[in-house]
């Protein structure tokens, strides 16, 4: 049985992505750091923390005992999708019982060649008791992640597919929209970076919502800075 429970814990919540690639400083190739980046961020408030590989997700929980949403990034030349893009991905995120498996759910082509449904459904036929979130650009692709049967729904790719390029975010009508015609749990995530705009997600309809470079990526915070006095 699915443990729903989660869900509860995290409405109306922060949920605090902890993520370092390897071209990245926080990166250590020795040991993951991600579980004092996530001790923080619990210290701090968060709720719950979505965190990228299986190394990344073991040492979070030495730290920490919140929800985490688990997603593995794998690049693949030549397709755009990249987050836990395939059945291996998610049978590792399984293998260490992540409460929730994040995937890409737009309508690009996967690096397998299985479409989304496929992957979907083999994917809760082989774990049914999974909680899976759909990470979305858009509404048709959420309303379709929801009627599949997704249990949580997200803006994450909002902006970061070829049709959404150049879409301002955070994307508070999507959110609205999606809150309005939409029963299956919504996340908002991508681009909230002030308070004001968290608070403004909450009230669009969101159940909670992620940030991620905002809190947990020095370098990207300190160049907001540094840009304004180059200006």
């Amino acid at each position: 049985m699915k443990n729903t429970a989660i869900l509860d814990k995290l409405r109306s919540k922060l949920i605090v992505s902890c993520q370092a690639l390897p071209h990245e400083p926080l990166y250590n190739p020795d040991y993951s750091i991600m579980g004092y980046m996530a001790k923080a961020a619990m210290l701090g408030g968060a709720s719950g923390i979505r965190a990228n590989t299986v190394r990344d997700i073991l040492a979070i929980r030495e730290q920490i005992d919140l929800p985490i949403i688990g997603i593995i990034k794998s690049v693949t030349e030549g397709c755009d999708v990249f987050i836990t893009p395939t059945m291996n991905e998610i049978d590792a995120l399984a293998a260490i019982h992540c409460d929730i498996i994040a995937f890409d759910a737009t309508d690009r082509e996967r690096p397998d060649g299985k479409t989304l449904d496929e992957l979907f459904h083999e994917a809760t036929s082989k774990y049914p008791d999974q909680l899976f979130m759909a990470d979305c650009s858009n509404y048709d692709e959420i309303m379709h992640a929801s009627d599949l049967g997704f249990d949580v729904v997200s803006t994450t790719l909002c902006g970061y597919t070829a049709s959404t390029k150049g879409t301002k975010i955070p994307n508070f009508e999507l959110i609205r929209q999606v809150s309005r015609d939409c029963d299956t749990y919504l996340i908002a995530e991508g681009g909230i970076w002030t308070p004001e705009q968290l608070r403004e997600a909450f009230k669009c309809g969101a159940d909670s919502a992620v940030i991620g470079t905002a809190i947990t990526r020095p370098m990207e915070i300190t160049m907001r800075f540094a840009d304004v006095i180059s200006k």
